[in-house]
């Protein structure tokens, strides 16, 4: 009998599954596809600064936590699976095409500042100076040194590498429904009809969390998909130095450098249900943006187009801890964070799950919220 069976292979789960083999946890992950739905689409942006929303500020220092602890977690990482992926910890530029784009980015920092997060105000010159492939019209930016990014499809296959060397269990195969007895989860049953059982459940399974039988309604996570679409382009000669995320007559763009050349674009934002059409409009409207701030990105070899789903909680924030369900857990919800929030979270599950005590930087994201 395994100590903990995690439903979901994405960075959320494998995250989870890697810090509590490292606790000594017994540990059986399944999920048909690993590493294949949300994680594989993401840009891998890791800006908890760049990204600030006002009424998000519990969500920030979680965000904070989680980036701080990126070069030691991907550090250990790298050597336990002997993979690199692709963490970059070289600043965030955020840009603003024009006066009204740059007001915004000015209300910006002044919140950031706010909330003690200094703010490196730039002109559109030293922008440029920066990143010289920026148009002449960006009027100016702020600059989030800390900031940075990893490549999620490098940092997902190190960590599958890492939870199959420290004896995790891999089962490629969709559950069905969570197993109780005497009002407790005890384990899973698979779409095969074998059965894993555990001491503890945990449900890390993106917006497909609600899909999941055999739990109460009232335990079920109120997470639900949100379409994003990304376009992946190359360059055979150096384009970006950083993130860059620009600010196009308020609409909102990012492009995140790889250092094989690869550049990301994204991330459209649609309310679409399980959808994961790729569409034309969805498709031109990053590549208007991105010309906009980049001319020169027209020219770059066109290699991907790709659209996933995140899961959204109804604050936006991540759901994690006990369910109203015993036994079961809920790593869910993380919307746009989920690579950013990986360490963060991974460290957070693995506690509970060892010791039954909920750190307190995750405490404000507990399922009972929403109950409440």
């Amino acid at each position: 009998m395994d100590d903990v069976v995690i439903i979901g292979g994405g960075v959320i789960g494998l995250a989870t599954a890697w810090r509590s083999l490292g606790r000594g946890l017994r540990v059986t992950v399944a999920d048909p596809e690993p590493a294949a739905k949300a994680s594989y689409v993401a840009a891998g942006m890791l800006t908890p600064v760049s990204e600030l929303t006002y009424g998000e500020e519990a969500l920030l220092h979680l965000g904070l936590a989680s980036r701080d602890r990126y070069p030691a977690f991907v550090a250990e990482l790298e050597e336990v699976s002997g993979r690199d992926t692709g963490f970059r910890d070289d600043g965030t530029l955020q840009v603003a095409l024009d006066s009204d784009d740059l007001a915004l980015l000015g209300e910006l920092r002044r919140f950031q500042e706010s909330l003690g997060i200094p703010a490196e105000t730039l002109t559109g010159r030293e922008c440029r100076r920066l990143e010289p492939m920026l148009a002449p019209s960006v009027r100016g930016g702020l600059l989030a040194p800390a900031d940075g990014s990893v490549d999620p499809r490098r940092l997902t296959a190190a960590l599958l590498a890492a939870v199959e060397r420290l004896g995790g269990t891999l089962v490629r195969e969709r559950v069905a429904e969570v197993l109780t007895e005497d009002g407790r989860a005890v384990g899973v049953r698979l779409d095969g009809g074998d059965v894993v059982r555990a001491h503890q459940v945990v449900l890390a399974a993106g917006p497909w969390s609600q899909d999941v039988k055999g739990v109460p309604d009232g335990a079920l996570p109120p997470v639900r998909p949100v379409k994003g679409q990304v376009v992946r382009l190359r360059s055979t000669t150096p384009f970006l130095g950083r993130c860059v995320r620009g600010l196009v007559r308020g609409s909102s763009v990012y492009l995140v450098p790889r250092a094989d050349g690869e550049i990301v674009v994204g991330a459209t934002q649609e309310e679409m249900g399980f959808d994961t059409t790729v569409t034309a409009g969805g498709v031109w409207e990053l590549l208007r943006d991105a010309r906009e701030l980049l001319p020169g990105v027209t020219e770059l070899e066109f290699t991907e187009v790709r659209a996933g789903l995140r899961p959204g909680s109804p604050d936006n924030a991540p759901v994690l801890g006990a369910s109203a369900l015993p036994g079961l857990l809920l790593a869910t919800g993380h919307f746009r964070g989920g690579v950013l929030l990986a360490p963060v979270t991974g460290e957070v599950m693995a506690e509970l799950l060892a010791t039954g005590s909920m750190p307190e930087v995750a405490r404000p994201f507990s399922p009972g919220r929403f109950q409440e």
